[in-house]
């Protein structure tokens, strides 16, 4: 597997490398405590060393990597990592999808339903990728349309990592056939639902519920430590 081209259109080419190499840290293709040469990146993406440096500290300040005089040495993302990022991400959307309740929802309602019927063309496609990234332009389309930018920018600073395990964890999903792609979807309907009741505790157990969902798929999903 190798990070969509298709999602990196627009980003510089340490970002681009970035990418990449979180991708092989996250599924384990490269694992905790091998070293990452500057050199050995540079030549494998034949390009100068300036972009892997660039690469590098966004991996660094991810907590992926340790950066030391001998290279960069991997740390990697434990199980319990992920479970983390997903709490962070359960606060984040119970907080915005609640905040949400008292505004007007047409425009991201239509939006999000728009959102899912792709979602529904990208299983009877068998696109993993399309899937995975309508399934996190739905979150984002929900924090965006919050307004909140103390929260957008928190999004921001998780996003790398959390787009990353998601195309693993859809790929492994494709795998368990379209029965289980079709209950993804119908957790995104009811999230859905939940927004348009205006009800703050509909929402609130709707999310919950959600996201025990979520982390019961990463445990099964993710490769093992």
């Amino acid at each position: 597997m190798h990070y969509p081209s298709t999602w990196l259109q627009g980003a510089s080419l340490g970002e681009c490398i970035a990418c990449e190499l979180r991708l092989q840290i996250i599924k384990g293709t490269i694992k905790p405590d091998e070293v990452i040469s500057e050199n050995r990146v540079a030549a494998d993406f034949g390009t100068s060393r300036s972009p892997v440096r660039e690469a590098l500290k966004a991996l660094s300040n991810e907590g992926l990597i340790r950066l030391e005089r001998m290279g960069a040495v991997v740390i990697g993302l434990t199980l319990e990592d992920v479970k983390e990022l997903y709490d962070v991400r359960y606060l984040i959307e119970s907080f915005v999808q609640q905040r949400l309740a008292d505004v007007d929802q047409e425009r991201l309602i239509t939006q999000l339903n728009q959102i899912i019927d792709k979602m529904e063309l990208a299983v009877k496609y068998n696109d993993v990728v399309e899937f995975a990234y309508q399934d996190i332009s739905f979150h984002e389309a929900i924090i965006a349309a919050a307004e909140h930018r103390r929260i957008q920018h928190l999004w921001n600073s998780i996003r790398h990592i959390v787009l990353t395990v998601l195309l693993i964890t859809t790929e492994e999903v494709f795998s368990m056939g379209e029965e289980k792609l079709l209950n993804v979807i119908e957790k995104h309907r009811e999230l859905l639902q939940g927004l348009q009741s205006k009800d703050i505790e509909v929402i609130k157990r709707g999310v919950e519920q959600y996201f025990a969902d979520s982390r019961q798929t990463l445990v099964t999903s993710l490769p093992p430590e």
